[in-house]
């Protein structure tokens, strides 16, 4: 019942589209030293929420579902073109994929404390505590 707020519909996609980057900087950094590897990244989950309106979806593969849902659903991943090649033509660096590890696991956590705060503010309002 409570799954189809949403305000957890929101945390639960941006958890989802955390883990789901959390593991493309993962094989980012598996591939480091592999020759050739071009270092991949995900759409950010801000992107999704911004997108234009799009008419208002009753179960994710109703009218195209909404862009939060894709969010969570179908992440776009896309080569991070931002990267310099190494000697080996590989665009992997290791120093930005930190970096980006660090904001994943920011974006999970905030995405954990709305969920929480919300499951709070229910039991509060159901008055139980």
């Amino acid at each position: 019942m409570f799954d189809q707020l949403p305000l957890f519909q929101v945390a639960s996609s941006m958890a989802r589209h955390a883990s789901a980057r959390h593991q493309v900087i993962a094989e980012n950094v598996a591939n480091a030293d592999t020759p050739g590897f071009r270092a991949r990244d995900v759409k950010a989950f801000s992107e999704y929420v911004n997108e234009p309106f799009t008419p208002r979806a009753t179960r994710p593969g109703h009218v195209g579902g909404s862009p939060i849902l894709r969010a969570a659903n179908q992440t776009e991943v896309f080569l991070d073109e931002t990267v310099d090649e190494s000697g080996n033509d590989n665009s992997v660096s290791l120093e930005s994929e930190m970096v980006k590890s660090v904001q994943s696991q920011g974006q999970h956590a905030l995405a954990m404390a709305i969920y929480r705060k919300a499951s709070d503010l229910m039991r509060i309002s159901l008055g139980r505590r």
